[in-house]
């Protein structure tokens, strides 16, 4: 677990950096994943736009996110007014950003493969440009 965490939380920091450097003001979400409430793991926003990240990183084609996170991700952005964005990098390709409504069903979770990803997502520039 310890090992996910850390991979998560360094995914996190490089997509904090990001928002950064693109004139962004960003704010990563203490306790996101681990304590109640802290449903999103980057508020990132500038001028006119408002966003709530969700970080995933995988080793694998493929991620399975539960249900209730994404559920709860969704009520969070809406509750405050941002758009939920989806942040997956898989490893060896970068980063790739979707709408929640692009994962699949798949019984207790909901799943993006990196194919998919390569087809519905967009690069930082095309999503947040």
């Amino acid at each position: 677990m310890a090992k996910n965490k850390s991979k998560g939380s360094k995914a996190e920091r490089e997509l904090f950096q990001m928002f950064i450097a693109n004139s962004y003001r960003a704010v990563r979400v203490a306790g996101s994943g681990a304590m109640e409430n802290a449903n999103c793991d980057i508020i990132a926003g500038k001028k006119g736009k408002k966003y709530a990240i969700e970080v995933k990183a995988s080793k694998k084609p493929v991620k399975y996110i539960s249900k209730s996170q994404i559920e709860d991700f969704i009520i969070f952005s809406e509750i405050f007014g941002l758009k939920p964005v989806i942040a997956l990098r898989f490893d060896r390709e970068g980063w790739f950003f979707i709408s929640p409504k692009y994962l699949k069903d798949a019984g207790k979770n909901w799943t993006i493969t990196l194919e998919d990803a390569r087809k519905k997502g967009k690069r930082f520039a095309q999503f947040f440009g």
